[in-house]
């Protein structure tokens, strides 16, 4: 059988193109480095600010909240080998110079990273 053929030999075609709000965006990935943001037009007009690199997180200490640099990233719980690329994630647990520190919101989607101390 030829892919893409109905049994009489004659060709399947497209129903539609996809609308542009059906496309896909690019993957975008937080990596540690030097902070980088970018802004994006989103449906409705709205502006999105995404993270592409960060050095820095906001990190709750004993209910308040600081603003610390990140040293490294110690381990990923989705994959492994994420922790290997510096990757930034939710559920990210990351080094900082007060210790470990886990990240608790989508920095893709927010424009920054926030995370709370790990006893």
């Amino acid at each position: 059988m030829n892919f893409g053929r109905k049994i009489t030999g004659g060709k399947y075609h497209a129903f539609k193109k996809k609308k542009l709000y059906e496309r896909k965006n690019q993957q975008r990935e937080v990596i540690l480095g030097e902070t980088k943001r970018k802004k994006i037009r989103t449906r409705g007009g709205e502006i999105k600010t995404i993270l592409l690199r960060a050095n820095s997180v906001n990190l709750l200490v004993k209910g308040k909240v600081q603003k610390t640099e990140i040293k490294n990233v110690f381990e990923t719980p989705q994959n492994r080998f994420l922790a290997r690329e510096n990757r930034l994630l939710k559920g990210a647990i990351i080094e900082t110079p007060l210790g470990k520190a886990k990240i608790t919101n989508r920095p893709t989607q927010e424009g920054q990273v926030n995370a709370i101390l790990v006893e």
